[in-house]
């Protein structure tokens, strides 16, 4: 028998059975939903489980007025607190880091992440489809900064999927201060693409960034994002990449700049190659470039080893493994009509 859904992720289920009375590819998902939820916020899975979900539940009440921006470079919402309520905002945001995915404004306080997300944002956006009125999905997206911009970008349904319970909390901490200024359209399930239903074919756009390098079978995320998409519907992949023809794939050893399950590293022109082969349209390269010092560090928020420390201090265009440093591509793809 499937758990019950834990009563404080109704509004959640809500949300999908709004969608679902809409469109009813979404069924599927609604049965199996109570179950990865209980699932994916099990506290067995983590020790800091409950101390993340505290923390988000003492955050204070906040004033109804507040400016919300999720359309600049840093998500934002000013609103006035008197200097207890700030501090007690930034101690309790303090205990969800590390923060990586951002950069955040909230009440003042500016949440410095590890990664400069609104750069990659920069790279990524000109090239879009029009997000507004569209359904997406965003694949393994973290705290939920990327979601945000896709929102403020006009998207109609937003729902990022990640299995981290740090960054479901991380994700809820930010939705208590934006309130339902996006209209209640940005939605968070701590799941993975494997537990998204087979051949859903709902979401007009999907984001998968900084996912498939961690993949086993790359062919197979592939095909699950494919799967996902509605008919001409837009994949949005970003990941690392090598130099090279289409036949260059480069298979790491155990660790690759310091991080465990790195499997493959195509080069740009074999992973549109991949693309094609799984029965995507209109493949393009619209970026590609080395990852910089200056977008991926620590910081005060993120107070861990960065990709400083995962280079060759002699030669930085190598990993501490001899690799090749990180480099990234952004690939844009279309699923056929039919």
């Amino acid at each position: 028998m499937a758990k019950p859904l834990p009563d404080d992720h109704r509004a959640l289920y809500q949300a999908f059975l709004d969608q679902a009375t809409q469109n009813d590819a979404l069924l599927p998902w609604l049965a199996r939903l109570p179950q990865q939820l209980a699932d994916g916020l099990d506290k067995k899975r983590h020790g800091d489980l409950s101390s993340w979900e505290k923390a988000v539940k003492k955050l204070p009440l906040l004033p109804e007025q507040r400016t919300v921006s999720l359309d600049s470079d840093t998500v934002s919402v000013a609103m006035t607190l008197d200097e207890s309520q700030q501090r007690q905002c930034f101690n309790l945001l303090k205990k969800l880091a590390p923060w990586r995915k951002g950069p955040f404004s909230l009440g003042g306080i500016h949440i410095d992440t590890e990664w400069r997300s609104d750069w990659k944002w920069q790279r990524v956006a000109p090239h879009l489809s029009d997000l507004k009125y569209r359904k997406v999905l965003d694949v393994g997206g973290g705290s939920g900064y990327h979601a945000w911009r896709m929102a403020g970008a006009g998207a109609d349904f937003v729902l990022v999927i990640d299995p981290s319970p740090r960054f479901y909390w991380q994700f809820q901490a930010v939705r208590h201060f934006v309130g339902d200024a996006d209209g209640n359209r940005t939605h968070f399930l701590p799941v993975g693409i494997e537990d998204v239903p087979e051949n859903l074919g709902f979401f007009d756009t999907i984001f998968s960034m900084g996912v498939l390098y961690h993949r086993a079978s790359p062919f197979e995320h592939l095909n699950q994002l494919k799967a996902a998409l509605a008919p001409s519907g837009e994949l949005v992949l970003e990941t690392l990449v090598v130099e090279g023809d289409e036949q260059t794939v480069f298979v790491p050893g155990e660790r690759y700049a310091a991080m465990p399950n790195v499997y493959f590293l195509p080069s740009s022109k074999a992973l549109c190659h991949w693309l094609t082969r799984c029965g995507f349209e209109n493949v393009r390269v619209v970026d590609e470039a080395p990852t910089s010092l200056d977008e991926q560090r620590s910081t005060d928020w993120m107070t861990y080893q960065s990709l400083a420390d995962f280079l060759d201090l002699e030669d930085r265009t190598r990993t501490i493994e001899g690799y090749p440093a990180p480099r990234r591509a952004v690939i844009l793809a279309e699923k056929p009509v039919s």
